[in-house]
């Protein structure tokens, strides 16, 4: 699968956008364990456009992340295309690698986002949504993307008609969650309608699945039943960043890696936080790995007080005690009891 110049090989995997999940650490982690491509945390383009110093470092991305892509939010066309001519620039501007394309976030379903008619607010809006995107194509060096969903709710899943209408605007692919604003993440995503667009004879740019790809045979049948050239991995890689190489193994060879035993988790947790500390700090990179960290170690028998403590340390030479401590208590803990708690 290629975007623009981009070669992703085939049956590429790639990391979702999730915002205060997929920041710089554990992008470069889900790297190192197979993802094929990441993308940075949704940008504000209102932020931008004001030079909000948080806007601004969430372009900031390294080369061992590459390729990777800046997605960006909003409903204003004038202050989305100046996001996205900012964003086409991030080396220049944040520093670092900068990004290799640029993703529209038509997709998030929060309230916060949605509500103000941006994310997967502008299904409401279709034409709105096709004016910005062709003025991005137009405004941009980078090859241009789209994440989307189904539709508005139920009696409006219009993504067959609307993908044609992108791909006209000159995106070079489209990304689909299947399912619905008003669905958010309740019930099981609706892949049919993803097959539809794949399989429409207009549509020639690739096309990526998102949505309930929590195991490798999720992954196996979303390539073959609905013919997608890509799939992305969300909230399953959340405490789980090897997920990607358990999927890509099975894409090769049709068998299961066996699970990740403690004492890996472990190491890969300890990596996590190194890059962690390294990018923000000892205080923020404390704070916000407490999210990733207990998730690492769920299922293990008589946790709790041990979660407790990674999780309100605010020392960096305690929590990586805790985790050598975690390796010696738990590291023979049979595999059948930390395997299969990842089920999102």
């Amino acid at each position: 699968m290629k975007i623009g110049d981009i070669d992703l090989g085939p049956r590429p995997v790639l990391l979702a956008p999730m915002e205060d999940v997929t920041d710089a650490s554990f992008r470069i982690v889900c790297k190192e364990c197979g993802a094929d491509m990441s993308y940075t945390e949704f940008i504000s383009s209102d932020g931008l456009i004001r030079d909000a110093a948080k806007a601004i470092a969430k372009m900031h991305t390294s080369p061992e992340e590459a390729p990777i892509g800046i997605q960006i939010y909003g409903s204003e066309p004038e202050a989305m295309v100046r996001a996205a001519q900012m964003a086409d620039k991030a080396d220049e501007i944040a520093g670092g690698h900068g990004c290799d394309l640029i993703d529209i976030n038509f997709g998030c379903p929060v309230s916060k986002i949605a509500g103000r008619g941006a994310g997967s607010g502008m299904m409401r809006e279709p034409d709105k949504m096709v004016a910005i995107t062709k003025a991005i194509v137009e405004a941009v060096r980078k090859p241009v993307t789209v994440k989307t969903r189904l539709g508005w709710d139920d009696n409006s899943k219009i993504i067959v008609e609307l993908a044609e209408r992108l791909q006209d605007t000159g995106i070079s692919a489209l990304t689909i969650h299947g399912r619905t604003r008003c669905q958010m993440y309740k019930g099981e995503a609706d892949w049919t309608l993803i097959g539809e667009v794949k399989n429409n004879p207009r549509m020639h740019i690739p096309i990526i699945g998102n949505g309930d790809i929590t195991s490798p045979q999720r992954a196996s049948e979303a390539f073959s039943r609905y013919g997608v050239d890509g799939i992305m991995v969300g909230r399953a890689s959340f405490g789980h960043p090897w997920i990607f190489r358990e999927i890509k193994h099975f894409l090769e060879t049709g068998e299961e890696l066996p699970p990740l035993g403690v004492k890996e988790r472990v190491e890969l947790a300890k990596r996590h936080f190194r890059l962690s500390l390294d990018v923000k700090g000892p205080v923020t990179g404390v704070f916000e790995m407490r999210r990733h960290l207990s998730c690492y170690f769920k299922g293990l028998p008589d946790f709790k007080q041990t979660r407790i403590r990674l999780v309100t340390s605010l020392d960096p030479d305690e929590i990586f005690a805790i985790l050598d401590g975690i390796a010696d208590r738990w590291g023979e803990v049979p595999l059948t009891e930390t395997a299969n708690v990842y089920g999102v």
